[in-house]
């Protein structure tokens, strides 16, 4: 059996917050994934017309509002399926018709490739990240920025826990690994792994307390 291809990933700057979507293409059978569909619909789907391909599915870092905006304006789009972690089912459900919730390390199929879902609590009790093996990248949502990381001062949000996905889970990776984050914070719109953990203060603070102090909230109770 052949290995899965490298898909092919299109990052986009949508809306006013700056956000970053993602438009993921399989080289080998024309379908796609759309990431995190919060604004400007019209423009993801340019990308996929351009390209020939068919969106079948629908990957979810979170379900905060400024990430599922125009969520239900994709579902009308494509009728594709929508995947996100499972605490996150309820709210995508309101905007879409068909939502499946991903375990912890399962691969999602787009097309002949795969995105594997990483659960990365933190940011919110439910937020994953989408790494691609083959093609060495990471979509982070608001977990991950180029240079900084996302709130933990959100209902559900938990700075033991972010600690532990940026250290040990996002540690795990290839440092190769291409970083594409939920928004244009950084200095770049995209970096690695390995620049991360060099310069990153979120990833240079590597423990709870450190974290905080940088985050500037209060350490959790043990």
């Amino acid at each position: 059996m052949s290995a899965p291809p490298a898909l092919e990933i299109v990052q986009l700057e949508v809306g006013l917050l700056q956000n970053f979507c993602e438009v993921i293409g399989c080289p080998e059978t024309g379908e796609a994934a759309l990431v995190d569909p919060a604004f400007e619909v019209d423009r993801l789907m340019k990308i996929v017309r351009e390209r020939g391909w068919t969106v079948t599915t629908i990957l979810l870092t979170h379900t905060h509002d400024d990430h599922v905006a125009g969520l239900d304006e994709a579902v009308a789009e494509t009728d594709a399926v929508v995947r996100c972690h499972p605490v996150e089912v309820p709210v995508a459900s309101s905007f879409a018709r068909r939502v499946e919730p991903v375990a912890d390390d399962e691969d999602v199929a787009v097309g002949a490739g795969r995105m594997r879902a990483l659960w990365a609590p933190g940011h919110t009790p439910g937020c994953v990240c989408w790494y691609g093996p083959e093609s060495e990248a990471l979509i982070t949502g608001d977990v991950l920025f180029v240079g900084s990381c996302g709130g933990v001062s959100y209902e559900g949000s938990d700075p033991a826990a972010m600690v532990d996905t940026l250290q040990r889970k996002l540690g795990s990776l290839p440092e190769q690994t291409r970083l594409y984050p939920g928004h244009d914070y950084g200095k770049t719109p995209t970096s690695t792994l390995m620049w991360e953990f060099a310069n990153n203060p979120a990833l240079l603070a590597d423990t709870v307390e450190a974290f905080c102090a940088y985050k500037k909230v209060r350490v959790p109770p043990r």
